[in-house]
């Protein structure tokens, strides 16, 4: 369970979330907003990547601050909009290996292998990462987050530089994946297969219910 308190962020003078308060058990909750609306802010929370800076966070009862923070982001994988800022690694293999640096070296292999035939990607094992395609490299960015086997998966945008193939490939993966997922995305209709959806504006959390009902409620509010 991921839970918000009265969650205020700023970044200077900016405020960018403002009193936010929720509670997150179902299995895939979509985030959606404009631009600016605090959407990405508010994911970036939810794994300690950013701290409010009034208000809490937890996860399973684990505060995204102090000492526990780095135990909620095992739990807690993130994907970036765009997968070059996350690609840490020269080749496909060493990347998804990279989660792994703790583990015996022949069960990192192993676990490596998998991962990447799951991920249609064994045949780019020593490939350089950043030479692969979009749709690849962001396929590459979920593989080395989901090996490290997390509970729940936050996606900030994940489709967003991608042609429409590769759009349905990861938003095809994400449905199927047996962690909980929270996905921020413009994408409406992807919103549709959620169970419950979140519309921010202007930093709030303007409307929390299913997701035909949020979806009418942002292009209502869009049309303004």
């Amino acid at each position: 369970m991921i839970e918000v308190g009265a969650v205020t962020h700023r970044y200077g003078d900016r405020t960018v979330l403002r009193d936010v308060t929720v509670t997150l058990t179902e299995h895939r909750v979509g985030v959606i907003g404009a631009n600016g609306s605090g959407k990405s802010t508010f994911a970036r929370l939810l794994n300690g990547l950013v701290l409010p800076t009034s208000g809490s966070v937890t996860v399973d009862g684990l505060s995204t601050r102090g000492r526990s923070g780095a135990q909620v982001r095992r739990s807690v994988g993130f994907v970036f909009t765009d997968p070059d800022a996350q690609i840490l690694m020269p080749t496909v293999a060493e990347d998804v290996a990279f989660g792994l640096r703790d583990l015996p070296a022949s069960a990192v292999a192993e676990r490596v292998a998998e991962a990447l035939a799951s991920f249609g990607l064994a045949g780019h094992a020593d490939h350089p990462a950043h030479l692969l395609s979009g749709g690849q490299k962001q396929l590459l960015a979920l593989c080395s987050v989901l090996v490290t086997e997390p509970k729940v998966l936050v996606c900030d945008e994940p489709t967003t530089l991608l042609d429409r193939r590769n759009t349905r490939r990861v938003l095809t993966l994400l449905s199927e994946l047996p962690q909980r997922v929270v996905l921020v995305t413009h994408d409406l209709d992807a919103m549709l297969a959620m169970d419950r959806v979140l519309v921010f504006d202007d930093g709030r959390l303007v409307f929390d219910g299913l997701p035909a009902d949020a979806v009418a409620f942002y292009v209502e509010i869009s049309s303004r």
